[in-house]
Formats: structure tokens, C-alpha cells, sequence
């Protein structure tokens, strides 16, 4: 029974230290949403919504490369604000309100990449978004930092696997971007309507420009992939031929024909969870 009684209490301690090292804002019991409810009579249809704010702080905040200056941006007390009414902005959209395809995905989104540069600027400086996405107990920013959008709630793995993916749009896996250096490159600017099918179909081609998201070995007749295209697999194809089929659209010229050979073996590559982040200067 001591034994016992030692490792309760040190579970108990564990969990108390946990729990002084979750940001305050996330040491309630149910999880507090940002951005703001707006009677149904302020409310607007998606393809209303201006991005022109979060399209500035893009451009400000974060490089060529989709690399973040979270420090500059927490830093600026007019820019995390602006960040957070942009936010705001968007729990003004309703949902069930008519609005093209192209409007519904830009919103979308830009939804889930400003939901999680929120997120990861409330516990910033941190190495990795999967310091805080935890699995049994405890703060799980995946799950527990919605946004409302008009008078509901929807968590960031709510707008990936309820919304984005059921819009039946693979080119959606490079474009929301969790924070890491494995994900596709975040854009410096946002998506429109306008411009969103453009801005995915440029998104796609870059990442398969990248050698840690696509490498080819034709002497061993093996196509190293992003883990992306192993998790998201079947949103490219119902069968590995019909997904690098898919992918050959994007893919660099001279690899295509290879793609879309038979008996091309898949495997996957590394996933980097380190932060997006420019390094100090």
C-alpha cells in the first residue's frame, strides 16, 4: 500500500506541475473560445469577410519561406491586438449562410492558420506545437482553443476533419499549416476568394519542390513521401496508384512520368514537429 500511496502522490505531483506550467488562460476545465459572438442579425455571409488584416500581418510577420517571427509579433502589443479583432472578425461569418466553394475554403483556411499563430503565440517561446497537444490529459491546442464562428464553436481538428476535408479539396493539406517546419510552407498572405485556387495549386507545387516533403529514386523504384500523403492518404485517391496519379500534377516535370509507372514503392518520410520559427537575431 506505501508503494501505492508514493506513486499516487507523484502523479498527483506531476499533474500539479503540469498544471502551473499551462498558460493561465488554459487552466479552466472547459476550454474558453476566441473570438466573439455576434447577434444573427451582425452576421455575415463568408464571402463578406475582409482578410486584408491578416493578409498585413502575414506579410510583416512571416518570410518567403513560411518561416514566423512569433517574437517581433508577441512582442507588438497593436499586432497581437490586431490579430485577435481579425479573429473576431471571423466569428462573424455564418456558416449556413450561402457563399461559393472558393470564398467557404479561403475563410476556412485562413480560419485554422490564424487559429493556431493565436495559439502558439499564447505559449510562446516553445520549441514544438506537440509541447501542448496532450493526448490523455491536460491542454490539447488541437482541441482546446476553438474559434467561434457564428455562435458555434469549432476547434482547429473540427475545421480540418469536419470542414476542410469533407470539401472534397486534397490541395487543402498544403495550405493549413500547424506550426511546424514539416508542414507545407505558410504563405505570406492570405487566402481569397479570388485567388485561393491559384494560391493551392502554387501551394502544391512548392511542396513538391521540397526534399523533405518528395524525393524519387528511380533506380530503386521508390518515391519517398511527405508523412502527409500517409496520414490524408485516402483524400488523394482511394488507392496508391490513383494518389501519386494525383500528385504527378503537382510534382517537378521530370519526376511525373515515374509517378504513374506501376509497381512504385511509397515510403515516407521523417516528419519535423520543430517550430516554424525565425531564429533570434
Amino acid at each position: 500500500m506505501s508503494g501505492l500511496k508514493s506513486l499516487s502522490m507523484s502523479v498527483v505531483r506531476a499533474l500539479g506541475i503540469m498544471l502551473l506550467s499551462m498558460p493561465q488562460s488554459h487552466r479552466g476545465e472547459a476550454a474558453e473560445a476566441i473570438g466573439q459572438r455576434w447577434p444573427a442579425s451582425q452576421q455575415i455571409s463568408m464571402s463578406q469577410v475582409d482578410h486584408s488584416t491578416f493578409d498585413r500581418l502575414l506579410k510583416k510577420y512571416v518570410d518567403t519561406k513560411g518561416m514566423v517571427n512569433y517574437e517581433a509579433w508577441k512582442a507588438s502589443q497593436t499586432d497581437r491586438r490586431a490579430l485577435q479583432n481579425y479573429l473576431k472578425l471571423l466569428s462573424r461569418a455564418n456558416p449556413r449562410a450561402t457563399a461559393p466553394k472558393q470564398a467557404r475554403l479561403a475563410f476556412w483556411i485562413n480560419a485554422y492558420n490564424a487559429v493556431t499563430l493565436e495559439g502558439i503565440m499564447q505559449v510562446y517561446p516553445t520549441t514544438s506545437i506537440r509541447n501542448h497537444t496532450a493526448k490523455v490529459f491536460g491542454y490539447n491546442i488541437w482541441d482546446d482553443l476553438p474559434l467561434n464562428v457564428g455562435g458555434k464553436n469549432y476547434s482547429l481538428n473540427q475545421i480540418e476533419h469536419e470542414i476542410l476535408r469533407k470539401m472534397n479539396e486534397p490541395r487543402i493539406h498544403f495550405a493549413i499549416v500547424c506550426a511546424s517546419i514539416g508542414c507545407p510552407k505558410l504563405r505570406n498572405e492570405a487566402y481569397t476568394t479570388e485567388k485561393v485556387d491559384a494560391q493551392l495549386t502554387a501551394n502544391a507545387i512548392d511542396f513538391f519542390q521540397q526534399k523533405k516533403h518528395f524525393q524519387i529514386k528511380p533506380t530503386q523504384r521508390t518515391v519517398h513521401l511527405s508523412s502527409i500523403l500517409d496520414w490524408f492518404a485516402t483524400d488523394f485517391g482511394s488507392t496508391q496508384s490513383e494518389q501519386l496519379h494525383y500528385i504527378a500534377k503537382f510534382a517537378p516535370e521530370a519526376s511525373r512520368s515515374f509517378l504513374i509507372t506501376p509497381n512504385v514503392t511509397v515510403k515516407y518520410l521523417d516528419y519535423n514537429w520543430g517550430l516554424n520559427h525565425q531564429p533570434s537575431r
